[in-house]
């Protein structure tokens, strides 16, 4: 871990990477796309499901199957599906006792909306601990895991990618990122699709347990 003691940015992902997985949140967004599906492709929820499903494996993500097969407005679509109720979600001052240590800029780089991002940040209590945040919008709809994504992201806030480290809960996003240079860390999960490319040589370090726990091993490494 000694090598991201110089790291100037620290980029995270925001899904099921600021906050864990198994909190269910994403599931929340999830069962908003099926219900937008049905609803403007006039399908059941079960055929729905199938599509979400066959559009994100085909295209990186539902959004973009939807805007190329279907002409679905994207930013109907995004106000749609992360309008999501998670008041229930509780704050994580571990994770911002953590973050604060981090002294070097901090990034999300998220396939989400602007909105989303306040929404989870605000909920977990970290919102005003970031820089900025490059969410899909800014992407001009072009998602993870492609490398252009990355590209405009870092050419947005003029960052270093050498000097760049970046989190994610699904391997594959980190394949462009180590490409340009970065340094990369997947949050271990049991998720088929996020972790069918685990062992891949792009993936820098891997880590189980929230992600409290790790930046709290940089942080103790930081003070010795």
């Amino acid at each position: 871990m000694k090598d991201l003691l110089d790291i100037k940015y620290w980029i995270f992902d925001l899904d099921n990477t600021l906050y864990n997985g198994q909190t269910k949140v994403f599931s929340e967004v999830d069962k908003k796309m099926s219900a937008f599906i049905s609803k403007k492709l006039n399908v059941d929820l079960i055929k729905a499901k199938e599509i979400q499903k066959k559009y994100f494996y085909d295209t990186g993500t539902t959004l973009s199957g939807l805007m190329k097969y279907d002409n679905i407005d994207p930013h109907e679509f995004l106000e749609f599906v992360h309008d999501i109720d998670i008041s229930w979600l509780p704050k994580d001052l571990l994770l911002r006792k953590e973050l604060i240590k981090i002294k070097e800029k901090k990034y999300i780089f998220t396939n989400g909306s602007a909105s989303h991002v306040t929404n989870i940040t605000q909920q977990l209590g970290i919102e005003d601990l970031f820089e900025a945040a490059f969410t899909i919008t800014d992407a001009d709809f072009i998602p993870k895991p492609s490398l252009e994504y990355y590209k405009k992201g870092v050419n947005k806030f003029n960052l270093d990618p050498k000097k760049s480290v970046l989190f994610e809960d699904i391997c594959h996003n980190l394949k462009e990122a180590k490409f340009l240079g970065m340094k990369t860390v997947w949050l271990e999960n049991d998720e088929p699709f996020a972790s069918k490319d685990k062992d891949k040589p792009y993936i820098d370090y891997k880590f189980k347990g929230p992600l409290s726990s790790f930046l709290q091993k940089i942080n103790i490494l930081k003070a010795a």
